[in-house]
């Protein structure tokens, strides 16, 4: 059974997350300890009423640890997370160390959940513009399966860390008062601006983070003959990705059936009343863990296209929740034993 559960980075923007829906959701445990890096070890922080103190991760952190959730840089989790598998534990892993091992499952609950079953050690949770994508596709996969995914994403700052939202404020305020400002992260200005680059060049002209979009989607669906053509966009939002989506499917799905296939779905929310002007948006849907869908429409130049638009909390559904989400789903699996 899990009884020692080990939060890895807790003090970092997703891990103040995890820590927030562990205490919410009531996730069964008997220990729990907190770890980060060196800037942050000694740190005191409240849980459920009890003071604790971050520690310093190093390999011994893990000794007592049964299940692990870790949020770090992905050097850092090749570096770490081998240390807890040896000792016994089972890591959710949200960097993208191991995202495309093919001896590590790549889990969305809502959409592979019996993936956790192949695990040897480490489960990766996938990239957030992926998780959002694949809830919202799996409905409409299901029903008709899925052949082709043209994607435009729309990221918000907070993708890029702290220092990524730091710039869209600093940079905002800058371009307002005609004054100079340095930017942290980004090699363009993001305030008023966008950026059609996210990640390096990596294959025919697409970016990392493209490719992560095509292959990740790939490995949840375990079938790599669906297409996808991906365009990711870093927008001036202070937090939440937004996506426009158009799937072909094999048998013609429409929007009367499409609409109800996401009402019913674990995970999404439908949003979809175009002349009352109520759709999805970054700032109604901030801080709320569902996958968010509207502007549902027939493709006009495709038979058997369907486009919508998809919105969801990318440091909650797409890196925290997603974590909690898997973490859960074993100790049920367990229980179940």
């Amino acid at each position: 059974m899990y009884q020692s559960l080990v939060v890895v980075g807790a003090t970092g923007a997703v891990g103040q997350i995890v820590r927030s829906l562990l205490e919410e959701r009531d996730v069964p445990f008997q220990k729990i300890k907190f770890v980060a890096s060196a800037r942050s070890a000694g740190t005191p922080l409240v849980f459920k009423g009890r003071s604790y103190q971050v520690e310093l991760l190093r390999p011994d952190v893990f000794e007592e640890g049964d299940l692990v959730i870790a949020s770090t840089p992905d050097d850092v989790a090749r570096e770490f997370i081998p240390s807890a598998v040896e000792r016994g534990a089972v890591v959710v892993d949200e960097s993208g160390a191991w995202r495309m091992d093919p001896q590590v499952p790549l889990v969305v609950p809502e959409v592979n959940p019996d993936a956790i079953h192949q695990h040897r050690g480490i489960i990766s949770s996938p990239n957030c513009s992926t998780t959002q994508m694949v809830v919202a596709m799996k409905p409409l996969h299901e029903a008709g399966r899925i052949r082709r995914v043209v994607v435009s994403t729309y990221q918000a700052t907070s993708g890029a860390g702290v220092s990524g939202q730091r710039d869209l404020l600093g940079g905002s305020r800058a371009a307002l008062e005609d004054s100079p400002y340095q930017y942290e992260t980004f090699a363009h200005p993001i305030a008023f601006n966008l950026i059609p680059q996210i990640g390096s060049p990596k294959h025919e002209g697409y970016t990392s983070e493209e490719m992560k979009m095509v292959w990740e989607t790939q490995k949840i669906f375990n079938d790599d003959t669906i297409k996808v053509c991906p365009t990711c966009v870093r927008v001036p939002v202070s937090n939440c990705h937004s996506e426009s989506i158009l799937v072909e499917t094999e048998r013609k799905i429409s929007v009367a059936e499409a609409r109800r296939l996401f009402a019913a779905f674990d995970g999404i929310e439908l949003v979809d009343d175009l002349p009352r002007g109520e759709y999805p948006m970054p700032r109604t849907c901030d801080g709320r863990d569902p996958v968010y869908v509207g502007r549902i429409r027939e493709d006009l130049s495709s038979p058997n296209g369907l486009a919508f638009w998809c919105v969801s909390d990318n440091l909650r559904k797409g890196a925290a929740t997603n974590a909690v989400q898997i973490a859960e789903l074993l100790i049920r699996s367990q229980a179940a034993v």
